[in-house]
C-alpha cells in the first residue's frame, strides 16, 4: 500500500478531531476517541485493499469509535436482588437433586471410564497425571475422560428430560422412569 500511517495522521488528524468534537462535548474524551481511532487505523491499515476508499474507511472507523464511546457510558440497569437470588437458588436446588444421581451413575460406568472420571472430575487430577498413573498416553487419558462424560450424559438423558433456558442453564428436569424418582 502506498499510504503511510504518518501521512494519514498529518492529513486527517485535525478533521477527525473536529468531527469527533461535534459529536462529543468533552474535549478530553474527544482526544481519547481520536487516539483510539488512530490505533484502530494503525492496526487495520494492512486490511484496506482499495486506497481510494481510505477517507470513507477512516470516517467509518471514527463513527464506530464515537458509538462505542456512548455505549460504554450508557448506564446499565441492575436487576433487583430478588430476581437474581431466586434464579440462583432454583438452579442450585435442581443441581443438588441431580447430584444425588451422579455417584451411582459414575459407579455404573465401565472401570476405565469410571477411574478417569473420578480422578479428573471429582479429585481434580490433571489428565497428564492420569495418563502417567494409568500407564497410558495423554491422548488415551483425554479420550477416556471424554467418553466417560458422554456415557454419563447419555445416562442422564435416558433417565430424565431436561429443560434449559435460552442461555443453556438448566431450569428443570422430569424423570423418565420410577427408578429415577425413587433416587431423589
Amino acid at each position: 500500500m502506498d499510504v503511510q500511517f504518518e501521512q494519514i495522521w498529518e492529513q486527517y488528524r485535525a478533521g477527525l478531531l473536529a468531527f469527533i468534537h461535534k459529536r462529543v462535548d468533552d474535549p478530553m474524551a474527544s482526544e481519547d476517541i481520536l487516539q483510539d481511532v488512530f490505533l484502530r487505523i494503525y492496526s487495520n491499515l494492512s486490511s484496506l485493499q482499495d486506497v481510494n476508499r481510505l477517507p470513507s474507511w477512516i470516517y467509518q472507523i471514527t463513527r464506530n469509535a464515537v458509538v462505542d464511546y456512548y455505549r460504554a457510558r450508557r448506564p446499565s440497569l441492575s436487576l433487583p436482588e430478588w430476581v437474581t437470588q431466586t434464579e440462583v437458588e432454583f438452579e442450585e436446588s435442581v443441581e443438588k437433586e441431580l447430584a444425588c444421581c451422579l455417584l451411582p451413575m459414575i459407579e455404573a460406568l465401565p472401570d476405565k471410564y469410571r477411574t478417569a472420571i473420578v480422578l479428573s472430575e471429582i479429585e481434580g487430577v490433571p489428565q497428564n497425571q492420569i495418563a502417567q498413573s494409568q500407564k497410558i498416553t495423554l491422548s488415551a487419558a483425554k479420550s477416556r475422560v471424554q467418553r466417560g462424560r458422554r456415557l454419563l450424559r447419555k445416562m442422564f438423558e435416558d433417565c430424565c428430560v431436561f429443560n434449559f433456558d435460552v442461555r443453556g442453564q438448566l431450569m428443570a428436569y422430569e424423570p423418565r422412569c420410577d427408578e429415577c424418582q425413587e433416587g431423589n
